[in-house]
């Protein structure tokens, strides 16, 4: 099997408090496949967002569908709130694509009802976590939805 397209979802304008960590989660999804998403986890993009203003948040917008639409699986850091996270959950859902949500529940944070019940066991997961732990559960979910690995 080809290396995968990995499509990885955190945080920008909703907040960047968890940069460092989305940083990390990349790096151990890059032993899995191509990461699409990298710039997601980059300390140099801030709450303002990619720069693009020059050509506006369509060519963001385009370009990311893009991104999602030629996707194997989504993996989302979802204990930062972010609407542009939850739409492009909603997006891969429309088209089938796999997703696994990580959440830090020692976060304090509720997570919403539309991601945690949209768990099925199969194309949607979400797993809550531990930071120290993320490793661990990357490579059990890739190993067993991406057994030819």
């Amino acid at each position: 099997m080809a290396a995968l397209s990995v499509y990885f979802c955190g945080s920008i304008r909703g907040g960047r408090e968890d940069q460092a960590l989305y940083q990390r989660i990349i790096q151990l999804l890059q032993r899995y496949g191509t990461v699409l998403t990298e710039h997601v986890g980059s300390p140099e993009i801030s709450e303002a967002g990619e720069d693009a203003r020059e050509e506006g948040d369509r060519i963001i917008y385009d370009r990311d569908s893009m991104w999602l639409q030629q996707a194997d699986v989504v993996v989302a850091e979802v204990t930062q709130p972010s609407l542009g996270v939850g739409y492009e959950l909603g997006r891969a859902v429309a088209i089938n694509k796999k997703i696994l949500c990580l959440f830090r529940s020692s976060s304090g944070r509720v997570l919403s009802a539309m991601i945690r019940g949209a768990d099925d066991g199969h194309l949607f997961l979400v797993r809550d976590y531990d930071p120290q732990d993320v490793e661990e559960i990357l490579h059990e979910y890739f190993t067993v939805t991406f057994p030819a690995l």
